[in-house]
């Protein structure tokens, strides 16, 4: 072990910053990065402990214990339980590398918790000092495959991917990417005759959890409205008719001949589905939507009709945690933590990288989900809710 020492000089406490200069475990990490780029560190050498640390660079021994956290972190250390910490085999090669660039492959970028998921995955990138691209492929798979390319070409050091759903997305889409021997996380959905981790939506579990809040409210007629025939969308429907019971009504619309994304066309045909069913003896008290988008879109429809959201009609959505928008704030809706699954994917993706998790795992992890009250979900006039 090469002999460390303490900079001194500063009035500095543990803590926190003096006169610009980094806090102290920031300056322990810098030492010891030094010293494996000088060579005075070698690979597999060990540490000393903690408290012989902390004695001899003169600083808490939670300076240190930070320090080597981080420097965990970055995978220049490993610390072994009941053994030590040391230097990483890979350490002066991680070292001479620029940082890292991970991506995140998503079917939009405006709408929806993909704002949100787009900001998670940045910071949790950030905190291992790593860079993010983000690439929309609108849904479409010849986009999708052509951002595969490119980013093969870049040779990034990971791929967090929402498959599309306008076409299933091919295995071989995954499998490119693996034999470049780029790390890849399936968010919300698998990819079919892949192995990789996937960190899952419950679909069905949604539909259920919608159902059951709706039908607490008293809602026995109901309406679901999907913006596309996806897997999502077949089992949100699934679980929404489990949790309303045999005894309620489902009237069911599905957007057609047009892309997920096209805003324009599924309003359109959302309008039409609509007055059809507000024209029918016993059109829906409720109406549960796929996707939050689609929600605040029959919330303004049903507002040009003149019906009032939830007194004279109900409105269920389905979204993230961050309910930044004006109109998402307000909406009832299911939520999935967006938030987690940028932050789970990226330590996903950092555990491949540093061979701690294996290219091809099949670890699956399912988000959890709540449900955001807002305003729109109100009880059946004369019949009340158990709220």
């Amino acid at each position: 072990m090469a002999k460390f020492t303490s900079s001194g000089g500063s009035s500095m406490d543990d803590s926190g910053v003096a006169g610009g200069t980094p806090p102290k475990h920031e300056q322990t990490r810098d030492l010891i990065i030094s010293q494996i780029q000088s060579g005075e560190l070698q690979a597999g050498a060990a540490l000393p402990s903690e408290m012989r640390l902390s004695e001899t660079l003169q600083v808490a021994r939670s300076t240190v214990r930070q320090a080597l956290a981080a420097l965990e972190r970055d995978g220049l250390v490993r610390r072994i339980h009941g053994k030590g910490t040391f230097i990483h085999e890979e350490a002066s090669q991680r070292l001479r590398k620029p940082r890292e660039l991970f991506a995140l492959v998503v079917p939009e970028t405006e709408t929806a918790f993909y704002p949100s998921l787009q900001r998670s995955f940045e910071q949790a990138a950030a905190a291992f000092h790593n860079q993010v691209i983000v690439c929309n492929s609108n849904n479409n798979l010849d986009k999708q495959a052509s951002i595969v390319l490119q980013l093969i070409d870049l040779k990034v050091a990971g791929v967090a991917i929402v498959p599309t759903t306008s076409a299933a997305t091919p295995a071989f889409h995954i499998r490119q990417l693996q034999k470049h021997n780029i790390p890849v996380v399936c968010c919300s959905r698998p990819v079919l005759g892949t192995e990789s981790p996937l960190i899952s939506i419950p679909f069905e579990k949604v539909g259920g959890l919608a159902g059951k809040e709706i039908r607490k409210a008293g809602h026995r007629r109901v309406a679901f409205f999907s913006n596309g025939v996806t897997e999502a969308s077949a089992a949100y429907e699934t679980g929404l008719r489990k949790s309303l019971g045999s005894d309620a009504t489902i009237t069911v619309f599905t957007a057609s001949g047009c892309a997920a994304t096209d805003y324009q066309s599924v309003t359109e045909q959302s309008a039409t589905a609509l007055d059809k069913m507000l024209a029918s003896e016993q059109p829906p008290t409720a109406i549960f939507c796929s996707f939050d988008s689609l929600a605040e879109s029959l919330y303004v429809l049903l507002a040009q009709r003149g019906l009032r959201v939830p007194q004279d009609i109900s409105v269920v959505g389905v979204g993230g945690v961050f309910r930044g928008g004006g109109l998402s704030r307000h909406l009832a809706s299911v939520t999935v933590d967006e938030l987690s699954l940028g932050k789970q994917a990226i330590e996903l993706l950092t555990r491949m990288r540093r061979n701690e998790l294996a290219i091809d795992s099949r670890e699956v992890r399912e988000l959890t989900l709540a449900f955001s009250t807002g305003n729109t979900l109100g009880c059946v006039p004369k019949v009340g809710c158990a709220r």
